[in-house]
């Protein structure tokens, strides 16, 4: 490829189902030249048996005559792990609580799907070093890795949880009121 050949450009993004029309992202892809009904178009054919609101890696592969090649990797791994425990989002303090829990055969089971993503296969990695990377996510998340994961004291769990939570906001807020009227004496 000489100096003055045509250049591919690439865009590396993560697009929730049935949002790829979402704002900013629209903007980013129409500055590389994508034609973005057409975009959202494939996007939308190529996950439709999928549920939305799943946030999937993207690449495209932008081309000198404004064609691309759209590549859909697997759900992230914190969206896996999150579902396996039960989730809606990770521990707001990292190390100092745990906002869920997940058996060691599911993060098996999730490394079964990962260790298929493009950045595994590249470093040609073994399925112990995909389970360790998605331990390493989950103690991000503050979700704790188990060996065994009875449904009925995780569901104690759960709900004990969203009692802390529940209380947490509402200090929060009384904290936030009492600053304020501190501040109009």
């Amino acid at each position: 490829a000489g100096a003055n050949s045509p250049r591919c450009s690439v865009i590396q993004d993560v697009c929730a189902l049935k949002d790829a029309a979402d704002g900013v992202k629209v903007h980013d892809k129409e500055q590389k030249g994508i034609p973005i009904g057409q975009f959202c178009k494939d996007f939308n054919e190529k996950t439709k048996e999928l549920k939305d609101g799943i946030p999937l890696p993207i690449k495209i592969h932008v081309k000198p005559d404004r064609t691309y090649d759209l590549t859909i990797g697997q759900p992230t791994v914190s969206y896996f792990l999150k579902q396996a425990a039960g989730i809606a989002k990770g521990a707001g303090k990292t190390g100092h609580e745990t906002a869920g829990m997940v058996s060691v055969r599911a993060v098996y089971e999730i490394a079964q799907v990962k260790a298929q993503d493009e950045c595994f296969k590249m470093r040609n990695a073994s399925l112990e070093t995909v389970v360790k990377s998605i331990i390493g996510s989950a103690c991000s998340l503050g979700i704790k890795v188990v060996n065994n994961l009875s449904a009925d004291e995780y569901k104690v769990f759960l709900e004990q949880r969203e009692e802390k939570l529940k209380a947490d906001a509402v200090a929060a807020a009384a904290a936030a009121a009492e600053a304020l009227a501190g501040k109009k004496k």
